[in-house]
């Protein structure tokens, strides 16, 4: 009787619970499967050119043909280069001239507001200026995604430098930071977010810039590949290559948020 007195007094393991896919999960694949549905229905119906709208099996072959061939990787290199070169000078220079116009009210009210009337504004008219500045090759598509980028990294900069704590700053200058310490110890660290929010939107417009500018002048790189396999007519390998595109884009979006250390909204 002890014995059981004891084994009763004694906690028993509490079951974890199960883990459901949230309603967001849900949804988010309720979406994809309903898209999936409809392409391959279209696809299967014959409304539209049958090599228009392949059928999933044929893109996914086309998909798995593409991940084997080994030029396909010094094209993918090739355009990350250039998109990585051109992220970089953009970022830079947005960075350091959101932080001047954040800082000195006199240059915001001044320039400020051609970045807001230049940003909107489609680069790729730019383009054949970046032509006779940097010539054919990755210089003018570097250029390409650098001035795309700029502007979403400055204007984010620009807007966290004003939603700084002014007290972080009377602290900073309690101390006696010079400019560079004040850089580094309070304002990049204070305004973390909009910096990586205005970096993922600065990745993003350099991809559609680096890419828009290989389809019109180049003979390397994605944007080469799929302008060339929709000349030739070959769908199922340009859809390969977006979809390949498209899943490289979210993830290094992706890695950019957690490399900034932001979170993904808790489902």
């Amino acid at each position: 009787m002890a014995e059981a007195g004891q084994l009763s007094g004694r906690a028993r393991p509490v079951s974890s619970p199960r883990r459901w896919p949230s309603a967001v999960t849900l949804v988010r694949a309720a979406i994809i499967l309903a898209v999936l549905v409809i392409w391959e229905s279209v696809a299967a119906s014959g409304l539209l050119y049958r090599d228009v709208v392949p059928r999933l099996g044929v893109i996914a072959a086309a998909v798995w043909k593409l991940l084997s061939t080994r030029d396909f990787y010094w094209h993918l290199w090739v355009t990350g280069y250039e998109i990585g070169i051109g992220l970089l000078i953009g970022g830079a220079s947005g960075l350091l001239v959101g932080l001047a116009l954040g800082a000195n009210r006199l240059l915001a009210r001044a320039y400020e507001a051609y970045l807001y009337y230049l940003g909107p504004t489609p680069k790729i008219i730019f383009f054949p200026v970046m032509i006779m500045w940097f010539g054919v090759g990755s210089g003018s598509k570097i250029a390409m995604g650098a001035i795309s980028c700029f502007f979403p990294i400055a204007l984010s900069t620009a807007a966290g430098m004003r939603q700084i704590d002014p007290v972080l700053i009377r602290v900073g200058r309690s101390f006696r930071l010079n400019t560079w310490q004040m850089v580094t110890k309070i304002y990049l660290p204070a305004m973390r977010a909009p910096i990586v929010n205005g970096v993922r939107l600065g990745l993003g417009v350099a991809l559609i810039g680096t890419l828009l500018a290989e389809t019109k002048l180049s003979n390397s790189g994605i944007g080469f590949l799929i302008i060339n396999a929709y000349s030739l007519f070959d769908m199922p390998r340009m859809y390969a290559m977006l979809i390949v595109l498209f899943v490289l884009a979210i993830a290094a979006n992706a890695l950019v948020g957690r490399l900034g250390g932001l979170h993904t909204l808790r489902r």
